[in-house]
């Protein structure tokens, strides 16, 4: 399949572009401001999906907002239009608007033209057209400090930097640029469209939030290094706002230091807290040195031996019944404890033993459940 694509250096484009790559069977054909209008019906045929994401909303010159996106827009369509007549290939095209598309701003005007030529072509030829009127659309390479609230938070927070907000009750309807593309892919491949009642095409799942919430949400991921407390970022907004914030990070961020306690046994460091689920340690213990000797009314602990050999011994509190295991970083073996039961692990290697362990609860000095039971 060949693609042409106009905006292939912005914000979206540059998204697309990396998605695309990933797939063989999809080449790329580029338009970008350096390029000539007139080029557009060369350049369209052999193509089989145009996606038109250029346009302009910062331009030097008021009257750059209707030549950026009116008149390309346009002359997209003009050329779509010749090639329908000439050949009958109704060559389907996707154009990206926005949501103060209709405005009385110069830009919505502007954008609301452009999107009365896209809806025009499909009436007049036929043409396949996908217009979306996007909300803020958010994710990696974004440029900050320019039309982006997630963007400048983002880039903000994540180097020091001061962030202005006016009113933090202000509502905002965001997408995930992940998101957004994947929707394209699909209509790239056929998909059937999925429009409004007044026809422009969706994206979901859209999400719901407040400025303050957002900068606030942002702020607790940079300080989670210090904390050691991660936000639930496996789903939904989290995942993607945590991800987007990420990507702005400078290299020097990239890597951060934990507390590590160190005593006559071997170390111990505490890498990830959650809210809900636990937290991850590792500890080392040195040859013939055992840790634990305790047990649980509750909390609950995975062992990972992940370098050198190991000892589990274990004592039922109420019966005396005991259990004893040998594993190694050889075995990739999970060793479960179970509330009730008094546990430790001795290194019996000749090397330093190195264990991952997770615990069920986040530890709490005040209510450690943790009560002392050598074994």
């Amino acid at each position: 399949m060949k693609v042409l694509m106009t905006g292939s250096d912005g914000f979206i484009g540059r998204n697309l572009v990396l998605f695309l790559a990933e797939r063989k069977d999809v080449e790329v054909v580029c338009f970008n401001r350096q390029d000539s209008v007139a080029r557009l019906p060369e350049m369209m045929r052999g193509v089989d999906f145009v996606f038109h994401l250029a346009g302009v909303n910062r331009p030097k010159q008021v009257e750059d907002f209707m030549s950026g996106n009116r008149d390309l827009t346009q002359a997209v369509c003009a050329a779509a239009a010749a090639l329908a007549e000439t050949s009958g290939k109704k060559l389907p095209i996707l154009v990206t608007s926005s949501i103060q598309a209709g405005g009385d701003t110069p830009y919505g005007q502007s954008k609301r033209a452009a999107e009365e030529a896209a809806f025009a072509l499909r009436q007049s030829h036929g043409v396949p057209v996908h217009v979306f009127r996007l909300p803020n659309v958010f994710g990696k390479w974004c440029r900050p400090n320019y039309n982006s609230a997630v963007a400048t938070f983002c880039n903000n927070i994540a180097r020091g930097l001061p962030i202005e907000i006016r009113d933090p009750d202000a509502p905002l309807t965001l997408v995930y640029i992940d998101d957004v593309i994947a929707r394209f892919v699909q209509l790239m491949g056929g998909a059937a469209p999925a429009e409004d009642a007044d026809g422009y095409e969706t994206v979901a799942p859209q999400y719901s939030t407040t400025v303050g919430d957002l900068a606030a949400l942002i702020h607790r991921f940079k300080q989670s290094r210090g904390t050691l407390t991660t936000e639930p970022v496996g789903t939904g907004l989290v995942r993607a706002l945590y991800a987007t914030y990420l990507s702005y990070l400078p290299t020097e961020s990239f890597a951060y230091a934990v507390p590590q306690h160190v005593d006559q046994r071997g170390a111990f460091v505490e890498i990830l807290k959650t809210r809900d689920s636990g937290q991850f340690s590792y500890f080392s213990a040195h040859p013939g040195v055992t840790r634990g000797g305790h047990y649980h009314h509750s909390k609950t602990e995975k062992f990972l031996v992940i370098k050198g050999r190991a000892r589990f011994k274990f004592r039922h509190m109420h019966t005396g019944e005991r259990y004893e295991l040998l594993t190694s970083s050889d075995a990739s073996e999970i060793v479960e404890t179970a509330p009730g039961w008094a546990h430790d692990i001795t290194n019996i290697g000749e090397d330093e033993m190195i264990v991952i362990l997770w615990a069920s609860e986040v530890f709490d000095r005040a209510h450690p459940d943790t009560y002392a039971s050598p074994l």
